[in-house]
């Protein structure tokens, strides 16, 4: 009987890992492009309604069925239509992660969408409430554009909390060194303080220097940010997803326009995409596309890939364990074949994706992290 309960358990566990993995299996993005990884191998989704240059985000059910996706500014529903009250969102289609979709742990017909306007501008951090149960189960926004603070730099993030039910959705404030940490619960998004931590660089000046990507490492201990001008650096840090605290920041640098970053699926590196002149300690400067490779325990940076592309931009990890590149206004995505191996052999492919005609801009839908 105890081996039967035991099968029964494990059994269960791989099926709700199984469906837990769906929920990232439909993107929207660029120039009406889609990915459908529902087979296990992405093909194309040539239905979009969507034109963005950067942000945008997708929410389908546990079981990857496609809800509604966004750029930050309008809410389409999964007939490809814009959803009643959602127009009028105050994210744009010119910020690095303009929207990031958040599930309510208490419902599963209630999702915020958070949204960070481009280059430190008044509009801030904000949420708005999607909720499904409306127009029909093609759902609607109820309340949109609640103020969480402002101004903030072009980076979010969000985690499972440590509890495996709430989320930590996380900004940085503008012409500030601080992070801030909302934590999302069953009674609603935190309307008190947030957390803050003051740590690593200053993200101020000119308004192109809130250009960047932020991301949590597959467990959600790390997280590690891109500073465009003038900064020019990757940083990453410590995050305690109990606390919502972030600490200890490493940098590397300096690499001109750095925007995205993503971690590979160990967590062991680190990559970035960078598009202007670039120098490490052991190659000399060259001014070309370049995605590079950070080792975070020896700190060793490697250029894996180049790309043909005039400008490159978001990385995203697929389910399928793949890193995919933005390449603006490109048929193709580059891909990370092997992001877990060090060195150019990770097999970056410039080329590696088509996207059935359609084209990529500069962003990539943006997902919770599901330790």
């Amino acid at each position: 009987m105890r081996r039967l309960l035991l099968a029964l358990s494990a059994s269960l566990f791989l099926a709700h890992s199984t469906t837990a993995q769906r929920i990232t299996d439909k993107w929207y993005f660029g120039r009406q492009a889609g990915l459908d990884f529902s087979s296990g191998t992405p093909t194309p989704l040539l239905d979009g309604a969507m034109t963005t240059y950067e942000g945008c985000a997708t929410a389908t059910t546990k079981r990857g069925e496609l809800l509604f996706y966004t750029d930050g500014q309008t809410v389409w529903n999964r007939q490809h239509q814009p959803m009643p009250n959602g127009r009028r969102l105050m994210g744009s289609g010119s910020s690095t992660q303009s929207a990031l979709i958040v599930p309510d742990p208490g419902s599963g017909n209630i999702f915020y969408v958070f949204t960070v306007a481009p280059q430190g501008a008044p509009d801030g951090l904000r949420y708005s409430v999607v909720d499904m149960t409306r127009d029909n189960g093609l759902g609607d926004v109820p309340r949109a554009n609640s103020l969480l603070v402002t101004p903030v730099a072009e980076k979010l993030a969000a985690v499972r909390h440590a509890n495996g039910r709430d989320v930590w959705v996380v900004a940085h404030r503008w012409n500030s060194s601080a992070f801030v940490a909302f934590l999302v619960t069953a009674e609603g998004v935190g309307s008190g303080k947030p957390v803050m931590s003051n740590v690593g660089s200053m993200n101020a000046g000119p308004g192109r220097n809130a250009i960047g990507a932020l991301k949590f490492s597959p467990d959600g201990t790390k997280l590690a940010a891109a500073l465009w001008r003038e900064n020019n650096k990757f940083e990453v840090y410590d995050f305690d997803r109990s606390t919502g605290k972030v600490s200890n920041a490493r940098s590397f640098g300096p690499y001109q326009e750095a925007y995205g970053v993503e971690f590979s699926p160990d967590g062991r590196l680190l990559y970035g995409t960078c598009n202007g002149n670039t120098k490490d300690n052991k190659a000399p400067t060259v001014s070309e596309t370049q995605i590079v490779q950070f080792d975070l325990k020896t700190r060793a940076a490697v250029p894996v890939g180049h790309s043909a592309n005039h400008k490159i931009g978001a990385l995203q990890r697929g389910p399928d364990g793949k890193i995919y590149v933005a390449r603006e206004d490109n048929s193709f995505l580059g891909v990370i074949n092997q992001p877990n191996v060090n060195g150019p052999a990770c097999g970056y492919v410039d080329d590696g994706l088509q996207l059935g005609g359609r084209r990529s801009k500069l962003g990539l839908p943006g997902f919770v992290t599901e330790p």
